[in-house]
């Protein structure tokens, strides 16, 4: 059938939906929420079936709800109402939350409820839960409802009335939606007045509470030396200690400070605005602080961290038998220069160490998004640092394409987009999470691309489907990856597997008797290809044209970086999002089905 997305922004949920309704053989339109947009004569203009909302801040018109069945995803349990609702289950520390597929009405998320599904909440930031378990319950509960819609029998149940909730949770809820055996409601905005942190009396614990509850929206906004930050993410610190709200030492980039038991280390901040100002954004802590910070320790760790070391790092490695584990958590998936340059270390040392299969990615949420915008945007030159950043990133890339000692599997378990997604194709193999979006292309940012995706992605799925996926600018979920060829395996689990279910299927690879053949042929492939058309040659056209985009001011890259980093909504939803994206002409396979599975006339074990 013919779905609307009503959203306030194509975010990663409704790139999720958009894609994965596609996989489904529905077509697909958006339209975004956007101040003084005409809503209902653009819901008119696409004459859906049904509108979805998977993400939406504004109340839909009523002039839409009543003309059509409008299906709102609520981040939370049945009867639970108001804008901060996954905010106060992690705030409150409920270890079982749950997503609600519910009918807009009058009253906000108070309609009739077409499904709900629970879902566990790990202690893990706001971002990374919604882009996880969150999306999962979301999608299997929207999925459901859609279903229900299309069959035409399904009579949506009643919610309870609504109560007022005084905004806490007293206590874990249970997948009925309810808290102890108490009455849902709705609650108040979660304001910065209850996030705020009291570093003398407040626990690490707490502390770490309230900063994943406030990540990566709206941060926990704070006082340091003589400024106002909103504090972005926040590790726990084992060892270092100090007087309470001091800051004690740095490490790639991140700053540690003192709680009343403990430490905790906080990756960015983001100076409060002022009036009349431009709207700030978050930058790693030490660039962000600038010459305010006084003179404090470095803490670096060795290059290639271990995994069980008892302290925050951004990249870890971990090693069993002859599978070698490489993982990295850079904060929204972007990749500075600094972490790029941090990153092919560590890979190069992971080439030092005796193994023949070595897996690189995080153990979840964002695998990369390709180069930091935001360090662009705050550099003195950013056409400079632009240049410097997209030549890192591809000593990276160059680094795992030319690896012939051993096998390179991408574990991608999260979303990746751009440099990230070209990033992974430089591996041999490249496993995905059932849940994870890929969003191969580049333009929508005004750039050609590097990455040496000119060599990659045609490699990998074919000139006409390259040219196609850089063109249409859309996501692609992970089942049509696999179809596509973009991804040779889909894992089918929930995000905390993943890491575990990746090092199973490494340790199967690293035994087979024909891994040694083809770690053997890597190099005679290498060779074949540097004789014919060498990967230097790549690199030199995407840089050429790169090169150009960012020494030109009057490039549309520059604007629309500006407009990224600073979140400025669009005046109308892009053209490539409100055309009707049809659904993929072959068949996928269900996620059953692609579960350990590769290209077609390869065996099911981990290949090529």
């Amino acid at each position: 059938m013919h779905i609307l997305l009503l959203a306030s922004a194509f975010n990663s949920l409704t790139q999720r939906v958009h894609a994965e309704l596609r996989d489904r053989g529905h077509t697909v339109a958006v339209e975004l929420a956007l101040p003084g947009s005409p809503l209902p004569e653009a819901v008119r203009r696409h004459a859906p079936r049904l509108v979805v909302a998977p993400m939406l801040r504004t109340a839909i018109p009523e002039e839409v709800w009543t003309a059509y069945t409008c299906l709102v995803v609520h981040p939370g349990p049945v009867g639970d109402r108001g804008p901060s609702s996954l905010d106060w289950a992690i705030h409150e520390g409920a270890d079982r939350w749950g997503v609600t597929v519910l009918q807009a009405d009058r009253e906000m998320d108070a309609g009739d409820v077409w499904a709900f599904v629970p879902c566990r909440v790990p202690p893990v930031s706001k971002s990374d839960l919604y882009r996880g378990e969150i999306a999962d319950a979301a999608l299997t509960a929207l999925m459901i409802a859609v279903q229900r819609f299309a069959e035409g029998t399904y009579v949506p149940r009643r919610q309870p009335p609504s109560s007022t909730a005084d905004g806490s949770c007293r206590g874990t809820r249970s997948p009925s939606g309810t808290a102890d055996g108490e009455r849902p409601g709705t609650r108040p905005y979660l304001d910065q007045s209850v996030r705020r942190i009291d570093w003398a009396a407040d626990s690490t614990e707490d502390v770490l509470r309230r900063l994943r509850a406030a990540d990566s929206q709206p941060g926990v906004l704070d006082t340091l030396l003589g400024g106002e930050w909103y504090l972005h993410g926040g590790h726990p610190e084992t060892v270092l200690r100090g007087r309470p709200g001091d800051l004690l030492a740095t490490r790639a980039g991140a700053v540690c400070r003192a709680t009343r038991d403990g430490a905790v280390w906080i990756p960015e901040l983001r100076p409060r605005r002022e009036p009349g100002q431009p709207p700030t954004f978050r930058l790693p802590a030490v660039r962000a602080l600038g010459d305010r910070l006084p003179p404090l320790p470095e803490h670096p760790l060795p290059p290639l961290p271990d995994a069980d070391l008892g302290t925050w790092t951004d990249i870890r490695y971990r090693e069993d038998g002859n599978v070698g584990c490489l993982s990295f958590s850079f904060p929204g998936g972007a990749m500075s220069t600094e972490q790029c340059r941090r990153l092919l270390d560590a890979y190069r040392e992971a080439c030092t160490r005796p193994t023949s299969v070595l897996v690189l990615g995080g153990e979840r949420d964002f695998f990369s998004n390709g180069i930091h915008l935001n360090v662009i945007e705050a550099a003195a030159d950013p056409a400079a640092e632009s240049w410097a950043n997209i030549n890192a990133i591809d000593d990276l890339v160059e680094a795992v394409l030319t690896t012939t000692d051993r096998l390179v599997v991408a574990a991608v378990a999260g979303n990746a987009a751009a440099g990230g997604v070209m990033l992974a194709l430089a591996a041999d193999e490249l496993w995905c999470r059932s849940g994870a979006v890929l969003n191969p292309h580049y333009r929508l940012m005004g750039l050609c691309g590097s990455e040496y995706w000119t060599y990659s992605l045609p490699r990998r799925v074919g000139p006409a489907t390259a040219d196609r996926l850089m063109r249409e600018a859309l996501p692609v979920s992970a089942a049509s990856a696999l179809r596509l060829g973009l991804a040779d395996r889909v894992v089918d689990c929930g995000p905390d597997a993943f890491a575990r279910e990746a090092g199973a299927l490494a340790a199967r690879l690293a035994a087979l008797p024909a891994t040694a053949a083809r770690i053997t042929a890597k190099k005679t492939a290498l060779d074949r290809l540097e004789a014919a058309t060498p990967l230097a040659g790549f690199r030199e056209r995407e840089l050429a044209l790169m090169r150009r985009t960012f020494d030109d001011p009057d490039a549309s890259y520059h604007a629309l970086r500006r407009s990224f980093v600073h979140k400025e909504r669009p005046s109308r939803t892009p053209p490539h999002l409100a055309a009707a994206a049809v659904a993929p002409t072959a068949p996928l396979p269900t996620a059953a089905d692609v579960t350990g599975t590769a290209h077609a006339g390869v065996p099911s074990e981990p290949t090529g």
